[in-house]
């Protein structure tokens, strides 16, 4: 057995893998995000180390129960944001969280100098507010003296790998984001001198070899009720992860994380850079030799049905009898998904894009709202997921994905069938199922795969759909210019 743990943004889990995919135990725990003023969203490294520890020893005490041998430790989490560490892996000041937006005014001057542009053809990679690149040249702006202080510059897995094993590493699926060339696994120096922080590659640790394991030390292993010298997996980060775990496969096969935000990824054989397109999304090294994720990691997703919720002092147990009733095209009220405060990152960049409701009337209900919010974010995945390369099935999970009316409003507005495995874990299930790789041991990934639920589109609601997905297009079209910048 494997004990994967998937790091999110909030929560913390722990589960006890079979070879057979299924989470023999799962264990969580929450964690802080601080959201303080000027846009800043942050982690305390010590309270993420804290939790791991937890559910980990929680987890393996149930294994010594089962009996069966823990054979590694696999570990994934959320990606980009910037982890300050020194050379015993302590922070160095705050872990500076993904959601982060302190650095949109770096990025509003990269937009407009081309250096935005400059780094996607290097590297095929969309910076936004969130990503080392701009978050690097905000701290050497504003707060050199915790670059100066710092030994690495990386992110939340290699930042508990680090702690765990003493070993200063980073996944390539981490790196790929911005300054990587994925093919080559190597850093791109230019892409570095374009952004103005060449000086600071230093920081930047060499992504760790295809299959490579770590050992756990003896301090680690006794906090985590482990043995010392247990082999330690770390990464890809968690849509890499949640992608293989959920069923991706084959080349053109598209993942769906319906989560916080809205991870839309295609499995591809090569990486192709079209110079003159939208600077967003990213290319992603993935464990497997020779394929590549193409991600479109949206800023929309569940939090936004949170806000919409909150709004009209709705419960989330309620989404099904909100949904069922409203039909399709929630009364002719139409949404713009676009809350995050950092605005959005994919399939474009535009760190000031804002959401709206159109169509409102004195007869718009409030289901109508809820409807028309879940739509929008629908058919934010299909503008990811086509403009990523889909050809194939698409697998879904994430929270999201529990809802049954929810994953229908999805499978219909794609138009093809919604896999959605019966396990929630598919983060630690992808960590695990690298960490077998690694171990020379490969799991059978086509059994893994067929342990889903499969939501079949209503050939009505797909011709309906595909208007509004027109409508939607359209809606963007008619917005970018008042968020106040050009493509």
């Amino acid at each position: 057995m494997i004990i994967g743990v998937d790091v999110g943004t909030s929560v913390t889990k722990a589960s006890l893998l079979n070879r057979d995919g299924t989470a023999l135990v799962t264990h969580s725990m929450r964690s802080t995000l601080q959201r303080l003023p000027g846009g800043r969203v942050e982690q305390d490294l010590e309270e993420v180390i804290d939790s791991v520890v937890q559910v980990v020893r929680e987890v393996a005490a149930a294994a010594d129960e089962v009996g069966e041998p823990v054979e590694a430790l696999a570990i994934t989490g959320q990606g980009d944001g910037l982890w300050l560490r020194d050379h015993q892996g302590r922070p160095v000041g705050p872990a500076i969280s993904w959601l982060d937006a302190r650095a949109a005014d770096v990025l509003d001057r990269w937009g407009e100098s081309g250096v935005q542009r400059r780094v996607f053809r290097l590297t095929g990679s969309g910076m936004f507010p969130g990503s080392a690149g701009p978050l690097l040249a905000h701290l050497a702006e504003h707060a050199p003296e915790r670059l100066e202080r710092a030994a690495v510059a990386g992110y939340c897995v290699d930042a508990i790998v680090q702690r765990f094993t003493g070993e200063i590493t980073v996944d390539a699926s981490d790196a790929s984001l911005p300054f990587l060339d994925v093919p080559t696994r190597s850093y791109s120096t230019e892409a570095l001198r374009a952004c103005g922080i060449e000086e600071y590659r230093r920081l930047l640790a060499e992504p760790a070899p295809p299959n490579k394991l770590f050992a756990l030390d003896g301090k680690s292993a006794k906090n985590l009720g482990l043995p010392a010298g247990l082999p330690v997996s770390a990464g890809p980060f968690d849509l890499p992860a949640c992608a293989f775990g959920s069923g991706v496969g084959k080349v053109g096969d598209g993942s769906l994380v319906i989560g916080t935000t809205l991870g839309c990824q295609v499995l591809r054989e090569e990486v192709s850079i079209d110079p003159h397109g939208e600077v967003a999304g990213m290319w992603l090294a993935t464990p497997l030799p020779e394929k590549y994720l193409r991600v479109m990691p949206a800023m929309v997703g569940t939090a936004n049905l949170d806000w919409v919720l909150n709004m009209i002092g709705a419960r989330v147990d309620q989404l099904e009898t909100l949904l069922g009733n409203s039909k399709p095209g929630a009364g002719g009220v139409s949404a713009l998904s676009f809350l995050s405060s950092s605005g959005e990152r994919a399939p474009f960049v535009e760190p000031h894009a804002r959401g709206q409701f159109s169509g409102l009337s004195l007869e718009t209900t409030q289901a109508d709202l809820v409807r028309a919010m879940c739509e929008a974010v629908a058919y934010a995945a299909r503008h990811n997921l086509e403009t990523a390369g889909l050809a194939g099935d698409v697998s879904a999970c994430g929270g999201g994905a529990r809802s049954a009316a929810w994953s229908q409003i999805f499978a219909d507005v794609l138009g093809r069938p919604l896999h959605v495995p019966y396990e929630e874990g598919v983060g630690t299930r992808g960590a695990a199922m690298t960490a077998w790789d690694s171990l020379g041991e490969p799991v059978d990934r086509e059994l893994w795969a067929a342990a889903r639920r499969t939501v079949v589109p209503h050939p009505s609601a797909v011709e309906f759909y595909e208007h509004g997905y027109r409508d939607y297009l359209d809606s963007i079209d008619r917005a970018r210019p008042q968020w106040g910048t050009t493509p």
